[in-house]
């Protein structure tokens, strides 16, 4: 009996995540294949590894995408190209699935039947790790193999392979670790967030600054630079994640069973005054909710963006005195890296993703409120649907405004620092420039809440992630024009290298307002989630 309910929780989860599962290996396979396909025209031809090589040693460069190795190989482009965003999109995937099929469903009580039954805590959470596990696993193969068919060598593709998924593993474990810590979603989610960034930006000061170079060893991310996949294949820095792995998984296991259900290790406080700041209004209630989110995201952008401005007078000054770099960086698909005010453009158009994620993850928070029973009394009250939807959405508005502040501010004081040109308008002027696309995202993610609450996150980023995706992919394909033009990011213009494209910015406003309107239509029509 406790096989057979064990095989159909092992379904269940199957069921909850192989949807995203198809999605994120999709995007790593074909990205990955693609860049591959067209290496031989962009830039074998005319000797463009070896002065990729040369523009690749550069402090600014390899903080920014990574040491390079094997440039003069499709599969060492390939993975300079594409292993940190794919390592990123396969970790912040599996950090989010993890927390939201575990503490997630805990938290909203689906998980109280199962615990009735005759499988214990640790058991449910086991079977849950051991699919997501499987689902990173399956996506390794699959690249590998797609990487060998394209005629890379396989014992490279299955080094880089097998990088990513032990990235991915990583924060897993870690996600289902802060799940039995912190009593809540959004908690443990941020926390495994938070130990993404701190080991994205371990990895990017590693890369950098030579004498930091064992910051490399820290995990997810860092030991994936030591691998060095179609040049010396190593396996050996593989062993860190691994063990980090595992001994995250057996902890998460071992809290698992020191709980109780839908406790998390860390209880709120029993007896404490009670806190009535901003709880007079929706829009209060609104702030209070999101001052917390937004100063985590807005350390990690700043931290991010004064890095970006404390690079910028090492990276333009080198691709001044080497033009046919520039150009060939261009063609690696970072182009306007010659001057300060473009090198900040191209930053500051990418600045759209982490904002739109932000925006969404705001919503998507709002979806398990109200399918946890949290918002029960304030529907009960009158207050109407669209009033509590519209004060989120302004509210959300708002924080991705002072996102986008804060990461000019950071960038111009990281210019300040090294004495790089970028006045503070010039560079609020280019981050404001980005913000209509996040808030298309905000968009996206309005209208999910009305029609699919459960997908909030997903559609939320189609117009930041997937918009960028859509036009890397048709330059690299040279598709049809009206392909590109299909993603919000062809019709950015390079501010602060030159001046907005107000027509553009207007069109992209009137998408996001028609997209929220459909949204508090469509959740004021349609029943509440219990």
């Amino acid at each position: 009996m406790t096989a057979t309910v064990g095989r159909a929780v092992t379904r269940l989860a199957v069921r909850q995540v192989r949807r995203g599962a198809f999605i994120v290996l999709t995007l790593t396979v074909g990205m990955s294949v693609l860049v591959v396909a067209t290496y031989a025209s962009t830039i074998a031809e005319g000797g463009g590894a070896e002065a990729l090589a040369a523009l690749a040693g550069n402090p600014a460069i390899r903080t920014l995408f990574g040491e390079p190795a094997a440039l003069d190989t499709a599969g060492g482009f390939t993975v300079w190209r594409t292993g940190v965003v794919l390592a990123v999109l396969l970790s912040v995937w599996g950090t989010l699935v993890t927390t939201r099929v575990t503490r997630g469903e805990e938290e909203a009580g689906r998980w109280d039947l199962l615990l009735a039954g005759r499988l214990s805590r640790p058991a449910l959470l086991g079977r849950h790790l051991a699919v997501l596990t499987a689902a990173m696993v399956l996506t390794g193969v699959t690249l590998a193999a797609a990487l060998t068919a394209a005629g890379t060598p396989g014992r490279g593709a299955v080094v880089h392979a097998a990088g990513l998924t032990s990235a991915g593993v990583v924060a897993v474990a870690v996600a289902a670790l802060a799940a039995q810590v912190f009593p809540t979603r959004s908690g443990a989610t941020g926390a495994a967030v938070a130990f993404l960034g701190v080991g994205l930006m371990a990895r990017m000061v590693g890369d950098g600054v030579t004498a930091l170079g064992w910051l490399r060893w820290l995990p997810p991310y860092g030991p994936l630079a030591l691998l060095h996949p179609y040049r010396d294949d190593r396996w050996a820095p593989l062993i860190v994640p691994a063990l980090t792995a595992t001994a995250l998984a057996l902890a998460a296991l071992a809290l698992a069973g020191r709980r109780d259900a839908r406790d998390g290790l860390l209880a709120p406080a029993a007896g404490r005054p009670p806190r009535l700041r901003l709880l007079r209004s929706l829009d209060a209630f609104a702030v209070r909710r999101l001052l917390r989110p937004l100063a985590g995201w807005s350390a990690a952008v700043g931290t991010y963006f004064l890095l970006i401005g404390m690079l910028a007078e090492s990276l333009t000054g080198f691709l001044a005195d080497n033009p046919r770099f520039a150009d060939l960086a261009a063609q690696a698909g970072f182009g306007g890296l010659g001057t300060v005010r473009g090198y900040a453009a191209t930053l500051f158009a990418l600045l759209a993703v982490p904002v739109g994620a932000f925006t969404a993850v705001r919503l998507a928070a709002l979806a398990a409120a109200e399918t946890s029973g949290r918002l029960t009394l304030l529907h009960a009250g009158p207050v109407t649907r669209t009033r509590l939807l519209g004060a989120e959405i302004l509210t959300t508005a708002a924080g991705a405004a002072i996102l986008t502040t804060v990461a000019a501010a950071a960038t111009w004081l990281g210019t300040a620092l090294v004495g790089a040109n970028l006045p503070l308008p010039a560079a609020l002027a280019g981050t404001w420039n980005a913000l209509p696309v996040a808030l298309l995202s905000l968009a996206a993610a309005a209208l999910a809440h009305g029609r699919a609450p459960h997908g909030v996150v997903a559609w939320g980023m189609v117009p930041t992630a997937g918009g960028f995706l859509l036009m890397v992919l048709a330059d690299s394909i040279h598709a049809p024009g009206w392909v590109s033009a299909l993603s919000p990011y062809r019709h950015l213009a390079a501010v602060p290298r030159t001046a907005p494209d107000w027509p553009a910015l207007a069109v992209m406003g009137a998408v996001a307002v028609a997209a929220v309107t459909a949204g508090l239509y469509a959740y004021r029509r349609r029943d509440l989630r219990p």
